[in-house]
């Protein structure tokens, strides 16, 4: 991979981002957050409803190495249906290196699903690694499951800027990494919440009526300055990392 800006360098993904060092920009009231998506030339970050058809394993393996940097993963209810997560990390090299750089052995992974209907048979929970929270507005019952779960209420709907004040103040999560889907990117937008943006530019055509990355994102400019940027020359694709400007 080349990296074009803000020099020229030959690189890797795991050069590239094991430098980052996240969570020591935590702010005080809520993580230092990041997002990660890939996406069409005309703006879909879904093909046949999965993000997977649109990157590469380049992609792949830049969503694996953020997830390294981070304490915690956030999703939305969809992208747990669609997807059907598994342990985070699987690499057991990857997660010993984490806590030698003291980030716990697996990032804490955050579900937001308003009414709980989740797919409860998904290795995430069956494989009993890492630890699970779930913010839901619903007041029913988890089933019972191999990894350790645990459940935040919101009634009167769930609140993002409350949801990420309680993964500072109250479980210590300093860096937090979004993985989307798009309307849970839009929220946090629109709710001033994110601090930087990875995007991979795929050169593909999704077409159809799919979502972007950020559905429902209400109408305003958001100046965002290109941190970084890089080509890969096998499959076409750019790597961009946006941070969020005022």
């Amino acid at each position: 991979m080349r990296r074009l800006v803000p020099d020229v360098a030959e690189i890797s993904v795991a050069e590239e981002v094991a430098g980052l060092d996240l969570v020591s920009l935590a702010h005080a009231e809520r993580p230092y957050t990041i997002t990660n998506f890939a996406l069409t030339l005309d703006g879909r970050s879904t093909i046949e409803g999965r993000s997977g058809p649109i990157g590469s394993d380049t992609d792949t393996a830049m969503l694996v190495a953020l997830r390294t940097r981070v304490d915690a993963v956030m999703i939305g209810a969809g992208t747990m249906r669609a997807e059907r997560y598994g342990r985070v990390i699987r690499d057991p090299q990857k997660r010993a290196r984490r806590e030698r750089e003291g980030l716990p052995h697996d990032p804490l992974m955050v579900i937001v699903s308003g009414s709980l209907d989740l797919p409860w048979d998904a290795p995430l929970f069956t494989e009993g690694w890492g630890r699970v929270l779930i913010c839901t507005a619903s007041d029913a019952a988890l089933p019972e499951v191999a990894t350790s779960t645990r459940v935040l209420r919101h009634p009167d709907g769930i609140d993002l800027t409350e949801l990420v004040r309680y993964l500072r103040q109250e479980r210590g999560i300093r860096a937090l990494l979004c993985e989307g889907g798009a309307r849970l990117h839009g929220q946090l937008l629109d709710a001033g919440l994110v601090d930087e943006l990875f995007v991979t530019h795929a050169p593909k055509l999704g077409g159809g009526e799919g979502p972007g990355f950020a559905d429902g994102l209400a109408e305003r400019a958001r100046d965002l300055e290109l941190a970084w940027l890089a080509h890969e020359p096998d499959t076409g694709e750019l790597f961009a990392r946006y941070r969020v400007g005022g």
